[in-house]
């Protein structure tokens, strides 16, 4: 079932994930999974967060669909091991519909995170799977990727969100 994607302003966004009780939701982690890949999807997204759907669970999905093919990751309670390299490239993001900024990100990002099986695995990301790593543990962390620009910047994007709300849900 496609999920209502929060949009900034909204409180969840700004709050920090409770972490996932694998063994409590096991049953229902399925269920909410298929509806993220199916939100996701929907609006051509390469990554979701729980957030995102009005959910303070520590719980994302990427599916950055390298060399054309899909590779879904499911990252249940992530971590950012390591960061390396810089880069500043143009981001946006679901919650913030029709808004594009330049952000400065890592190239290079290792994370640990529990699949949908409960199973732990490590993966380094470089690249869009790098970015995408950061940007969603930001969301978990009740962070968009807004907070990364300069004052100046978000002045002037502040006056661009103003008449972007208004053609919001």
């Amino acid at each position: 079932m496609k999920r209502r994607i929060t949009k900034h302003g909204e409180a969840v966004l700004k709050k920090k994930s409770e972490a996932v009780d694998f063994a409590a939701m096991k049953k229902e982690l399925p269920k909410l999974l298929a509806d993220m890949w199916e939100t996701m999807h929907a609006v051509n997204g390469v990554g979701l967060a729980a957030p995102q759907i009005g959910l303070s669970l520590r719980l994302a999905i990427i599916d950055v669909k390298p060399e054309g093919k899909s590779e879904r990751l499911v990252l249940i309670n992530p971590e950012v091991l390591s960061r390396e390299g810089e880069v500043t490239e143009e981001e946006g993001c679901l919650s913030v519909p029709g808004l594009y900024a330049r952000v400065k990100r890592h190239t290079k990002v290792r994370v640990r995170a529990l699949d949908e099986r409960g199973e732990v695995w490590e993966r380094t990301g470089t690249g869009l799977l790098a970015r995408a790593f950061e940007h969603e543990t930001d969301h978990l962390d009740g962070k968009l990727f807004l907070d990364h620009l300069d004052l100046v910047k978000r002045l002037k994007v502040a006056v661009v969100l103003k008449d972007l709300k208004k053609d919001w849900d």
